[in-house]
């Protein structure tokens, strides 16, 4: 089968499904006799990756699989094809994402004892309507509270294919700026923070008050849980839809 055709055939593809598409989906398409083999086929991917490389799309691979995207140097002018403007987050909310994603699987007793206040419900109630978290299973303490856990549909949001590629603290350099007050290796007590740190005229979730939090240990953060608000309230800002 010509080279050139599976590229065009894995192009429409993934321009008509309006979502991340598997190998298997992929391969799916061809006709069973005569189509590619999986190494044909992630050829014709990489070819087709360099041709996007001085141009406004990307092609990447989430948890999900295939997909082709926006860039991001041209995401600014291309959003204003939409009058709604992307949903903005609370820095509450995303500093709950990012310890879920670096610290999971971890309680909400863990995550209010990390940032120094109650976590609103909302947040969490927010956080599984977007299908980003789930529960993974129950702490062995009294009560057994959920542990929470990051899902596919976070890593397709995010551009990510796995865990592993959450970016460290050594990665960003807007800690400073963004002012995210978290603990890190050597600092002091955590003090708790104020509520006005929290407020954004734009964030569809406030921090608030809760319920009894669940009584559990914490291991003091690292550098990476540290980045990973960072992390997301730059791509945040980055005005992307959700």
């Amino acid at each position: 089968m010509n080279e050139k055709y599976v590229r065009n055939v894995v192009e429409a593809a993934l321009l008509a499904a309006g979502r991340p598409l598997t190998m298997e989906e992929l391969l799916g398409v061809f006709d069973e006799r005569d189509g590619p083999t999986a190494e044909a086929l992630l050829a014709s991917i990489a070819a087709l990756r360099a041709e996007y490389e001085e141009r406004g799309l990307e092609l990447i691979e989430v948890g999900s699989g295939f997909r082709v995207q926006i860039r991001a140097s041209v995401a600014e002018p291309v959003s204003r094809l939409w009058q709604e403007r992307p949903a903005k987050y609370s820095r509450a909310m995303l500093e709950t994402l990012a310890l879920i994603a670096y610290r999971q699987p971890i309680t909400r007793g863990e995550i209010e004892q990390i940032r120094g206040v109650t976590v609103n419900p909302n947040i969490i109630k927010t956080l599984h309507e977007r299908s980003w978290i789930r529960v993974v299973g129950h702490r062995d303490v009294p009560g057994r509270p959920e542990l929470l856990g990051t899902t596919r549909e976070f890593l397709d949001y995010f551009s990510l294919k796995k865990l592993d590629d959450l970016p460290t603290l050594a990665q960003l350099k807007e800690l400073e700026d963004l002012r995210v007050q978290l603990t890190l290796p050597g600092a002091g007590p955590v003090a708790a923070l104020d509520a006005a740190d929290f407020d954004d005229a734009e964030a569809i979730d406030e921090d608030g008050a809760d319920e009894d939090s669940e009584d559990a240990g914490v291991k003091s953060m690292g550098e990476d849980d540290g980045a990973a608000a960072t992390e997301l309230v730059a791509k945040n800002n980055a005005d992307y839809g959700p």
